[in-house]
């Protein structure tokens, strides 16, 4: 269903009463910044054109996200293969309409040169390790987000919160997570490439879910659906406050396979939903997060309000021919062969087109460069919701950001 600038693909009556609550109320933006040394293996990502770069992607779309041109960064946006990063779409449109930052560093090498509340996490290692991160560090990382998506709530409970990311090699940790969680998402996830390494991504993924988990065959390493599917893990953590047992907690599962990022916001998710709104900013790596926010509500049995919660992204997401972001959204609820009751989010993305830009770097996106990232699927539908903005505005507002930096 079309809605001017915005599009709904799933759970079309929730995403409308979303719409409709949330419609000329003034947004915050919170982006959450983590690290995996799996954004390092070559060819993973487009994030940075070279492992080095990619070291610094986060800190510099933190950096850019916040001061825009307005100051020298200390971490310039990395050279990518094509495109530009996201952060000059979400930045076109926080600074126009004057919404506020929070900046959380969940888990960097390096905190990055702008106001950021650390919540003492730390970076993962790469997820085909099986031991990505210590269970201790997950455990604080989702109390540090339940503890600031209360505090953020009851500053500004008449607005609704966009919780958007950078993660370098996000989509391949999500990926784990919605597989460790019995979702047959292989072949269905996205990335920064025109088309999406399926196969590299799941090799990693295999590799790290059977090093940790103990489990059998979760298909070939080709991106082709497993025939099985995961099976009791008798190394699995008992939650004495789960009905669930003989499937890994899923706090577990992120430390085997996860990025800081993930459990950050599904905590800040079940906070804020109790008391506003929460539009996910991102394709796979918030499907991920909403999916595992739904099994640490159950395993914990801890009280949040779904309704309240939708996933937004971009048009170059959506219609990503080499993934499969819709068909995705509606496994999670469907497609899982855990015990866990999982929903189906409300899937949104913004209708914009960077087809008629003057700038070759924005018209990539239509070749299929870069797609998403740093909240901007989620800021665009922010903006149309807010002040009504179109095509045109969005088009005009990030074009003057690049012009900042390339002159004509």
């Amino acid at each position: 269903m079309t809605n001017d600038l915005i599009r709904i693909y799933t759970q079309i009556e929730q995403a409308q009463e979303w719409i409709t609550k949330y419609r000329g109320c003034p947004p915050v933006f919170a982006c959450i910044l983590g690290f995996t040394d799996t954004g390092l293996i070559p060819g993973i990502s487009a994030a940075g054109s070279t492992p080095e770069d990619r070291k610094y992607t986060a800190c510099a779309d933190a950096e850019f996200l916040y001061y825009g041109t307005t100051t020298k960064p200390k971490y310039p946006l990395p050279s990518l293969s094509a495109g530009v990063s996201p952060v000059f779409i979400t930045r076109a449109v926080v600074e126009t309409l004057n919404i506020p930052i929070y900046i959380f560093n969940a888990g960097l090498p390096q905190s990055p040169p702008v106001p950021v509340i650390d919540l003492g996490g730390s970076p993962a290692k790469c997820l085909s390790q099986g031991k990505a991160m210590d269970i201790a560090t997950v455990r604080h990382l989702f109390k540090q987000g339940m503890e600031w998506g209360e505090r953020l709530a009851n500053h500004e409970r008449k607005n609704y919160y966009i919780l958007s990311e950078c993660v370098v090699g996000g989509t391949t940790t999500a990926l784990a997570i919605l597989t460790g969680l019995g979702i047959q998402a292989a072949g269905k996830v996205n990335s920064s490439h025109p088309v999406c390494n399926h196969a590299q991504k799941w090799a990693l993924v295999q590799a790290g879910l059977e090093k940790a988990l103990g489990t059998g065959d979760w298909g070939l390493a080709t991106g082709k659906e497993s025939s099985q599917t995961p099976i009791q893990n008798p190394k699995s953590i008992q939650n004495p406050k789960s009905k669930i047992q003989n499937f890994p907690d899923p706090l577990q599962l992120v430390a085997a396979v996860g990025d800081p990022m993930q459990v950050t916001v599904a905590g800040m998710t079940l906070a804020l939903s109790r008391y506003c709104g929460v539009l996910l900013a991102g394709g796979t790596q918030m499907l991920a997060v909403y999916a595992l926010t739904c099994a640490i509500a159950q395993a914990y049995d801890l009280p949040w309000r779904v309704e309240e919660v939708v996933v937004g992204t971009t048009r170059w997401v959506a219609k990503d021919s080499t993934g499969g972001t819709i068909e995705l959204a509606e496994l999670i609820s469907r497609g899982s062969s855990t015990p866990y009751e999982l929903f189906t989010p409300p899937l949104l993305a913004t209708e914009l087109s960077f087809a008629e830009s003057r700038y070759e770097q924005l018209r990539a996106y239509e070749k299929g460069f870069v797609k998403e990232g740093v909240g901007a699927g989620g800021s665009c539908i922010a903006a149309y919701l807010y002040q009504g903005w179109q095509q045109h505005q969005l088009l005009q507002a990030t074009e003057q950001q690049i012009q900042k930096l390339l002159p004509d």
